[in-house]
């Protein structure tokens, strides 16, 4: 390590930034957020300065930097982007005892300015020490996606409840284990998701249990999370942290192994789903079973496929939850309809071919479907069909024998937004004979009106032959006439 890394206080603290244009505003920016007095020296500044200057510590003096502009300044930036300038700032600023940073000229530089994730109060900073900044900002960017806007917050919580606890507890490691269930555990949840209040009674209840002369475990915890049509890019945030923090996973067969292997290594898995030659878990043994895993005191992942509330029956099982009395949360997750649609480049809606779309199950609990064909019918709309392909055949005919134009465009999205997404479209009058010829056997997402036109057109993501041979569209050139 040759150079340290340290988070330094400017409340109060004097700051120069010499220079009026893009980058002295970024630096000025920066160092007002600290809550540095900032005094900028230039001619003039540009108009992103409009925001800044209305700032209470901000100062201007027009003009090219004197030593007297470096009187009692910790810090200063040479952002002039004249060498001249800036060395003669450098030399002004060691004089005065301040420390310089001059922007992509390391030897005017004593400390390099990192690359910052602001979560403030949490502050994570990146720096190649100069070799590389935009390995550092790249480095960032994977950073934003994985540690959620709400840390912050999560932050905040801890300090405030820092002298709860610290009375509490006379042994420092008890302390710090503690602190560990916490910041894994249902009272971060509570904080992430919002619940400052939630969260302040879980701390309590951790405490109290933590202290208490038997050893009662506490009710664990379910999340009830939405995975998405498969590709494991189109998970929430929220989403990806609650897979990795859970005890046990129960899962079905719509979630595939590119999600699961986002899963902790050491969390129990449950399949519920159909597999060959074996029946389906009846829903309500599903639900009992969350209950009896959250009763013994672990974080259970409910994941589901598409969003749980969007045909998903995650209603019944929070119903169950509920009425159990088990703590639960919802993540929702990117619906069939939409991430299938998408990815086979067919707008569920579009100014002139449909200005209403409408989700409908091909399958309900006691068979056929109760379906309003009337409402189906009308003209400039989407109908999305879930779980309709082994009821194809009849869906079709339906669809016929109520007057529906046999030339209206049907696509059927198999595996959408996996390696192996397979789309066929027809009409209404062909495609059950299209699907029968293809093979398809689900899951899939029927697709119904004029927008499915556009899919040759407008389909970008096209399935390669392997995980690393995903392609992308790329547009033809246009053709430019000649004169």
């Amino acid at each position: 390590m040759d150079q340290l890394p340290i988070a330094l206080k400017l409340q109060g603290r004097k700051v120069v930034v010499t220079g009026g244009g893009t980058v002295a505003a970024r630096k000025t920016d920066l160092a007002l957020r600290a809550g540095a007095d900032v005094l900028v020296v230039a001619p003039e500044l540009s108009s992103e300065f409009i925001t800044l200057e209305k700032m209470p510590k901000f100062r201007h003096r027009a003009g090219t930097v004197q030593a007297s502009d470096l009187q009692d300044a910790i810090l200063a930036f040479g952002c002039t982007e004249d060498d001249d300038a800036d060395t003669r700032l450098y030399e002004l600023a060691h004089a005065a005892g301040a420390m310089v940073n001059v922007p992509d000229n390391s030897e005017l530089c004593d400390f390099n300015m990192p690359a910052i994730l602001d979560r403030s109060p949490l502050i994570v900073s990146i720096s190649s020490g100069g070799a590389s900044p935009l390995l550092a900002r790249i480095i960032k960017e994977r950073l934003e996606s994985s540690i959620p806007a709400r840390f912050g917050e999560l932050a905040s919580f801890l300090r405030h409840i820092r002298e709860r606890i610290d009375g509490r507890f006379a042994d420092l490691r008890a302390r710090r284990h503690f602190l560990e269930k916490v910041i894994d555990g249902p009272a971060a949840d509570l904080v992430l998701s919002g619940d400052i209040a939630g969260a302040d009674a879980r701390v309590d209840a951790e405490l109290d249990a933590w202290f208490a002369p038997t050893s009662n475990k506490p009710v664990g915890e379910v999340f009830l999370v939405g995975g998405g049509p498969g590709d494991p890019d189109l998970l929430t945030f929220r989403a990806l942290r609650l897979i990795q923090r859970a005890d046990v996973i129960v899962y079905d067969r719509l979630i595939g192994s590119p999600i699961l292997d986002l899963v902790r290594r050491d969390a129990e898995r449950i399949y519920v789903g159909k597999r060959k030659n074996q029946h389906e878990l009846p829903q309500e043994e599903i639900s009992k079973l969350l209950v009896k895993l959250a009763r013994e005191g672990r974080r259970v992942l409910r994941l589901k496929g598409g969003d749980p509330f969007i045909f998903g029956r995650g209603g019944e099982e929070l119903e169950t939850l509920a009425e159990a009395g088990i703590p639960f949360q919802v993540v929702p997750g990117v619906t069939a309809a939409s991430g299938c649609a998408s990815y086979a480049g067919i707008p569920l809606t579009h100014r002139d071919h449909a200005q209403v779309c409408i989700f409908v199950t091909g399958h309900a609990k006691g068979g056929r479907p109760d379906i309003d064909w009337e409402v189906l019918l009308r003209p400039n709309q989407t109908v999305a069909i879930y779980m309709g392909l082994a009821a194809l055949p009849e869906l079709t005919a339906e669809f016929l024998a109520r007057g529906a134009d046999p030339t209206l465009p049907v696509g059927i999205v198999e595996n959408g937004t996996k390696l192996n997404q397979r789309v066929v479209t027809g009409t209404i009058a062909s495609i059950t004979g299209k699907a029968h010829d293809a093979g398809l056997k689900g899951p899939a997402i029927i697709i119904v009106g004029t927008v499915v036109g556009l899919h040759e057109k407008l389909a970008w993501f096209k399935p390669g032959e392997g995980a690393q041979d995903i392609g992308r569209r790329t547009p033809e050139p246009l053709a430019i006439a000649k004169a």
